[in-house]
């Protein structure tokens, strides 16, 4: 599980026409699949000589096959290995199983620095093209890059982009899938005394052509138990900032409201968490919310999602109610 919890419950929930009720209980559904989308080294030559893409494949590593950086070592004939394979290969040459010595590679380090290389993630739609050492830098930030799986109730190591991450969260995972922008919510647990850490099932809205993921979990605050809701975009964190949301909890003519905007799925569900950044309910006041004997957890979760549109005039966002 994402959260690192080790004693974590998933939940599933039960769907009912007008407002979803969601039950506990534990299935472990996991399927992995790989992303489909190729992430493919994309060449590019130029005009005689030797092309970038064969200068470019000697500066990958034999052993690992990443792209070597300096230090880039090499053995009495010659060959070469990065640093990290360096220090797994018991100084011995993985090519020619002589000894390696200390000897660096200096002429490859230096055509390294000529170098201009696509980002990786050309193929996804990147369009820049990089000195060699500055490359790596932009491909951990990239925007074309694939987004992980956002899914909190196991470790999933599946990534892709988002159009294939919402089918793999519908076929794999079952999440509900969701579409509009109000959402009315009713998370039941019984025995909520027993529970120090679970994640409920995911759900997923389609709205305003984008995907969000709300999430509901359990987990200590210092010794505290809480409840926590929040809403993650699927997509960047700079489109992100273009929406908001609304959470409400409430019951006994008490209610507690949250509004923020919601979460790029590149911070991890565990990171928005420990952030606090959502809807928290300490569960002595959720068993407030649902009345009778305090025995069973009745928590309605209501909000909405909306789009803030920049008035050109004043400067001024005006929330764009979604009908």
């Amino acid at each position: 599980m994402e959260s690192g919890d080790s004693n974590s419950t998933v939940s599933s929930l039960i769907m009912l026409d007008d407002e979803d009720v969601h039950h506990h209980h534990n299935p472990h559904h996991n399927h992995h699949h790989q992303y489909s989308s190729s992430i493919n080294k994309v060449h590019h030559s130029s005009g005689g000589g030797p092309t970038a893409t064969s200068v470019h494949e000697l500066l990958e590593c034999p052993v690992c096959t990443n792209s070597m950086y300096p230090p880039i070592h090499q053995c009495h004939n010659g060959h070469t290995l990065c640093s990290t394979c360096k220090t797994r290969v018991h100084n011995r040459c993985p090519t020619c199983r002589q000894e390696l010595g200390d000897i660096r590679c200096l002429a490859l380090e230096k055509i390294a620095e000529s170098l201009e290389l696509p980002c990786r993630y050309s193929s996804l739609g990147c369009p820049e093209i990089f000195p060699y050492y500055s490359k790596l830098k932009h491909e951990s930030l990239c925007n074309f890059r694939p987004y992980n799986c956002p899914y909190a109730g196991s470790d999933c190591s599946v990534v892709g982009d988002i159009p294939y991450l919402v089918a793999h969260l519908r076929d794999d995972h079952r999440v509900d899938m969701h579409s509009g922008c109000t959402f009315n919510h009713r998370y039941v647990k019984s025995n909520p005394m027993e529970v120090e850490n679970a994640t409920w099932m995911l759900t997923v809205f389609h709205c305003f052509g984008q995907y969000f993921c709300l999430h509901f979990e359990a987990f200590q605050l210092g010794t505290a138990p809480v409840y926590m809701a929040f809403l993650r975009f699927m997509g960047d964190e700079r489109d992100a900032r273009s929406y908001s949301y609304s959470l409400e909890v409430g019951g006994n003519g008490r209610k507690l409201t949250f509004e923020g905007s919601p979460r790029s799925i590149r911070d991890s569900h565990k990171k928005v968490r420990d952030s606090h950044d959502g809807l928290i309910v300490y569960r002595n006041m959720a068993l407030f919310f649902s009345g009778g004997d305090r025995k069973e957890l009745k928590l309605r979760v209501t909000g909405r999602i909306w789009k803030e549109q920049q008035n050109p005039e004043s400067g001024v966002c005006i929330p764009n109610l979604c009908s």
